[in-house]
């Protein structure tokens, strides 16, 4: 059994969609697969739009008017035919979710958050399941919520792994007569309350039923012709990388390429598992493969981090940053889920980059001050290079002021500010 994982991009139009069928059509003749879908195109940013409104309690009717149209249009590119049966339940689909956003607001934006975002997957593949079905390409719809059990984390919940393993073997019985089809990106509590395991979470989804169902492999279907040494928006001459070893996978997904999540790979190394990342729209063309393999050097990486805020911390009695106060910080920065992408301290100051975070930011920073001197400076970029070597610092600190530097034998972290 394989498992594939398509993201926004892959189904983000119907011509897309019906690029996608394409492929499963042929793959499927290797043998049983699991599908993960992502929400369509940008669906998750315009849905946290709408939950931030609504938390807010502002008018948030423009921006679901805004995805329900989006939607719409692809539905009517995949069932031209007005009276089409899916017609109905998708317009079922966005009254259950406007039967949420009518509740008042909790008192806590992340659990809104899930409740809210989690139904750009839950949209997405409907669509995508009716439309497979439409075109003879036998699927069954499975609710990811149903078997992926969590804590109460919300937007960044933690896998009950011994629960969700025996709920996704039930749910998810190989068959090579038909593909099973399910959400990336959400689980639900032990009382069926939706959660979602963090931005980009897809990925991981797959990873966690590759795990759980011995999958002899995980295909990762993207825009781009494999994993590249940068990301096109931001860096010229991009290289894909033929191969990486687990290890130079799990570093490059910490330290922020969004090729692949964070917590994608651990799983899969765990089982030597192999990953490919293919495109969707040249899929004959070989990718990346992410395994068990070694070399001595590889092509140096370019990770770009941009809307970092860099937090200064200093003692109010001037005394030593030591393991006391360490744990204090830390306790703040865990209470207020803050992911830290870089830190370096000395005796008497502790420095921390983080994401502009503004639902989060505030409330971290007047829990500090109650213990500590706190500033920070916004605007920055964080980049990293992994196998770096002289030449590439000079190539990326072109018309930057570097404010902060911290190396090891293989990479390289700067926060820089642009002098425009």
């Amino acid at each position: 059994m394989r498992v594939f994982k398509f993201g926004g991009a892959s189904v983000n139009s119907a011509e897309a969609v019906k690029n996608m069928a394409e492929i499963l059509r042929q793959q499927r003749e290797h043998g049983p697969l699991t599908v993960v879908v992502s929400a369509m195109g940008k669906t998750t940013n315009a849905l946290e739009e709408v939950a931030r409104l609504f938390f807010n309690e502002k008018d948030y009717s423009g921006a679901f008017a805004k995805v329900k149209d989006y939607h719409s249009q692809i539905v009517a590119g995949l069932f031209p035919e007005e009276k089409h049966p899916f017609r109905q339940e998708f317009d079922l689909l966005f009254e259950e979710l406007a039967g949420i956003l009518r509740k008042q607001p909790s008192l806590n934006f992340d659990f809104d958050y899930d409740q809210i975002v989690s139904y750009g997957e839950i949209i997405s593949t409907k669509i995508v399941a009716a439309y497979l079905n439409e075109a003879g390409i036998k699927t069954r719809w499975v609710d990811i919520r149903k078997c992926l059990k969590t804590d109460n984390t919300y937007r960044e919940a933690v896998v009950d792994w011994e629960l969700s393993t025996n709920l996704v073997k039930k749910a998810f019985a190989p068959n090579s007569e038909q593909i099973l089809l399910t959400q990336g990106f959400i689980g639900s509590t032990i009382n069926n309350l939706t959660t979602t395991l963090g931005r980009e979470g897809s990925d991981y989804t797959a990873a966690i039923l590759a795990y759980i169902l011995d999958a002899e492999s995980v295909t990762i279907w993207k825009d781009v012709p494999g994993v590249l040494n940068a990301d096109p928006k931001w860096f010229d001459n991009c290289v894909r990388l033929d191969q990486l070893s687990y290890l130079d996978a799990i570093e490059l997904a910490y330290y922020g390429a969004t090729v692949i999540h964070p917590k994608t790979i651990k799983p899969l190394q765990n089982k030597n598992i192999r990953l490919h990342v293919k495109s969707f729209l040249n899929p004959k063309d070989p990718g990346t493969i992410i395994g068990d393999v070694s070399y001595e050097s590889l092509t140096p990486s370019f990770i770009f981090k941009m809307d970092q805020v860099l937090i200064h911390i200093s003692p109010l009695d001037f005394s030593f940053i030591a393991e006391d106060k360490l744990r204090t910080i830390f306790g703040y920065f865990s209470k207020h889920g803050m992911k830290i992408n870089l830190m370096q301290n000395s005796a008497v100051s502790f420095q921390v980059c983080v994401n502009n975070d503004q639902t989060r930011i505030p409330n971290l920073l007047n829990d500090l001050r109650q213990d500590f001197k706190v500033s920070f400076d916004t605007g920055l970029e964080l980049i990293t290079i992994r196998y770096y070597d002289d030449s590439t610092i000079k190539r990326v600190l072109v018309n930057k002021d570097l404010i902060l530097e911290q190396r090891s034998k293989r990479t390289i972290q700067m926060v820089v500010k642009d002098l425009g």
